[in-house]
């Protein structure tokens, strides 16, 4: 997809090169960001059919807002062949879709916070990565002032400590995952070990965009952005054995897997090196230990624990982050209340 012929991106450059900016004769940042399959690079063909054209943001200072809005009135028609104006579904009507307004409206709009202000752990946590894409990926076409490239540079990845639990709690999922796996195969239950199975193909993906400091968009890019990760040429291969194989080659794929995320944690030099071993799954009550196999994964969750500095964090229950936590949909992150709630809850529970 990156390589299609269709470009949302290159035309959105292009646009407010040739068209735009001969029109806006203020200070101002000019980009394609916020929602859209081209702001990730991903648009193909298909995307055409709805929100999709000749697009950009200005960030100007209030006062030339409407002197700017105005200028727009004397977009061509069409662009590179393409109409200028076109069906918005934000106004319900035909119009250009050059969007004027402050950097702080849009961010404070896009985000649901202003990120210039203090980001303590539970405001990051609260945070969809999909919503941290949507000021991070596009591209940034003129910034007068700097201040929308210090913006991006800040949210470009999580605090260290933020880093270290949603890896802690990548881990800790990945071990309840494979157990119950395990415990499903005993018993003959082949839609749940099926089932458990995706799920922890899910997650090692996760864990893998994690640890190469990379967010990962809503489920419709989910694999497309997977594939663009260093380790996934190597990691691939094992996710789709593993899904597409029965026993015992489904849990030696992923065992392998597991290990590859093992041995990549040592060379993040984050916490201290673990070897990856598996062993009897330790059911942690009255000693208990069942004879299928799971990675070490506790130990991983020891080592990151350790470099978490804050307290609260370190010692914070492990339920993953918004996106851990949810695996909600572009209607979760954009459309309700839901981040900011969470955000309270995960504050209030340090």
């Amino acid at each position: 997809m990156r390589d299609s012929p269709v470009s949302g991106l290159a035309l959105a450059r292009a646009f407010y090169t040739d068209a735009v900016a001969p029109l806006v004769r203020a200070p101002h940042a000019a980009c394609l960001l916020g929602e859209g399959s081209e702001v990730l690079g991903f648009d193909t063909e298909r995307s055409r059919d709805h929100e999709w054209g000749p697009r950009v943001q200005i960030f100007v200072a209030s006062e030339h807002i409407d002197g700017v809005r105005e200028r727009m009135r004397e977009l061509p028609p069409r662009f590179n062949g393409l109409d200028t104006a076109w069906f918005s579904l934000a106004t319900g009507t035909v119009a250009h879709h050059v969007e004027v307004t402050t950097l702080s409206d849009w961010t404070v709009a896009a985000l649901g916070i202003d990120p210039r202000d203090a980001m303590d752990a539970a405001t990051w946590l609260g945070l969809s990565q999909q919503r941290l894409l949507q000021v991070t990926a596009g591209e940034v076409f003129h910034d007068e002032a700097g201040e929308l490239t210090r913006i991006r540079a800040r949210l470009s990845w999580y605090p260290d400590d933020v880093w270290a639990w949603t890896m802690c709690s990548g881990w800790h999922l990945i071990g309840k995952a494979e157990s119950m796996r395990g415990r499903c195969i005993e018993t003959g239950d082949v839609l749940g070990e099926r089932l458990l199975t995706a799920r922890l193909c899910r997650l090692i993906m996760e864990l893998a965009f994690l640890q190469e400091r990379r967010y990962w968009p809503y489920e419709k890019w989910f694999g497309a952005a997977f594939r663009e990760l260093n380790v996934a040429a190597e990691l691939g291969p094992l996710l789709r054995q593993a899904l597409a194989a029965t026993d015992p080659a489904a849990t030696a794929a992923l065992r392998a897997a597991l290990q590859l995320l093992g041995h990549r944690h040592n060379v993040l030099g984050l916490g201290a090196p673990v070897e990856p071993s598996y062993g009897p799954f330790e059911v942690g009550i009255n000693d208990a230990v069942r004879p299928y196999e799971t990675i070490n994964a506790g130990d991983y969750v020891r080592s990151l624990r350790e470099v978490i500095a804050a307290n609260d964090l370190r010692h914070f229950a492990l339920v993953g982050s918004i996106d851990q936590l949810t695996h909600g949909d572009d209607a979760l992150v954009n459309y309700t209340d839901w981040p900011a709630r969470l955000t309270r809850e995960y504050r209030d529970a340090m």
